[in-house]
């Protein structure tokens, strides 16, 4: 009979190093006192966890109750980037998180949010959900709303639903990127984007048209046959960016990094060296987009930040103090439009993104 091997007894200084906190802040923690912030106590938690050492049982303590966080899908690496840290933040305040993903021919958004009140969720999390698309019907948000289900939305702002929102900056994306390849010489300037009734999609296309306006004197019309709304995926980028190459287009601005990778793919099959030939930007900084060929230039969405506010939000919200307009933590707002028969909407707190230079893109060819 062999006998399971015991667990290692978790070593002081091993923990406190891991931690990067003294050995006396270490013991602390682990024998249950207090006097210790709770963003160290977290650090020498998860210390414990990353060395595989099994928790005292005087610290597992009981979970504040279930938030869920409904997403689109894992496939695109961005969201699964948003998970991890709404999960840890959400941790960190003591929730249990549970992740909700859709899927075709899967659970809808409609049907997560059923099995989750059923569970007794706390909170939800919706990340580029439903109320990101202006086809969609709002009212399933005012439902949530009276059941008395707090929840905060991010990506897609719609001045319909009376709930925080979390959003980049999406028009200041585009023109981050218009104007980083009309410096490098493009006149000729596509954006491959998703479906038109997506927010984020309209942001960036109002941002691309303002950019273009404000660099090369184009009218709103002429800047509108320089973009192809499509899918947000490779297949998607792939399909925009055959039709804006045709168009003679050298530079591309586009909707995802997927995307980009697709319109690197489509640049390649027609013979075309990126960026020799044709420059390419995405959008979001995806986790390993550093290391593609060529290494992605795009336009890195403010994960951190965000999913840390967006689970800041909701914290509020549950503890009954609304992130109303007003509310200095953010980087931006953009104040919702008013009804003068409701009282005041929430506040979209509107993160700025930041351009990353890498070496899918360069010099025109004269």
């Amino acid at each position: 009979m062999t006998l399971p091997t015991p667990r290692p007894t978790p070593r002081l200084a091993d923990i406190a190093a891991q931690a990067r906190v003294s050995e006396a802040t270490a013991s602390r923690v682990l024998n249950g006192k207090a006097g210790v912030a709770a963003t160290t106590r977290h650090r020498v938690l998860a210390a414990l966890d990353v060395l595989g050492y099994e928790r005292p049982v005087r610290l597992q303590r009981r979970s504040a109750g279930l938030v869920g966080l409904v997403i689109p899908e894992l496939t695109n690496p961005i969201f699964p980037a948003f998970a991890q840290i709404i999960e840890q933040s959400l941790a960190g305040h003591g929730y249990t998180p549970v992740l909700c993903t859709q899927m075709p021919g899967g659970a809808t958004e409609d049907e997560l949010v059923e099995q989750l009140e059923e569970r007794g969720v706390t909170g939800i999390v919706f990340l580029s959900g439903l109320h990101a698309d202006t086809a969609a019907d709002p009212s399933r948000y005012t439902r949530l709303t009276s059941r008395g289900v707090p929840y905060v939305l991010i990506n897609g702002y719609n001045d319909r639903i009376d709930a925080p929102f979390v959003s980049p900056d999406d028009r200041a994306a585009a023109r981050m990127a218009v104007r980083h390849l009309a410096e490098l010489g493009h006149t000729r300037i596509g954006l491959a984007v998703g479906p038109a009734r997506y927010v984020p999609s309209r942001r960036k296309a109002e941002g691309f048209a303002a950019a273009l306006e404000e660099s090369f004197g184009l009218s709103r019309g002429q800047a509108e046959r320089r973009i192809r709304h499509t899918l947000f995926s490779v297949e998607g980028g792939h399909a925009a960016a055959t039709a804006l190459i045709d168009d003679g287009c050298t530079g591309l601005v586009c909707g995802s990094d997927l995307m980009a990778l697709g319109a690197v793919r489509a640049a390649r099959q027609r013979g075309l060296d990126v960026p020799a030939h044709l420059s390419v930007v995405g959008f979001d900084d995806s986790p390993l987009i550093a290391f593609t060929d060529p290494p992605l230039t795009t336009v890195r969405q403010p994960v951190q930040a965000m999913a840390t506010a967006a689970v800041g939000a909701l914290i509020e919200e549950i503890q009954g103090n609304p992130a109303i307009q007003g509310n200095p933590v953010r980087d931006s707002v953009r104040d919702s439009v008013r009804d003068p028969l409701r009282p005041a909407r929430r506040t979209e707190f509107v993160f700025q993104p930041e351009l990353v230079v890498r070496g899918s893109t360069g010099p025109v060819r004269a």
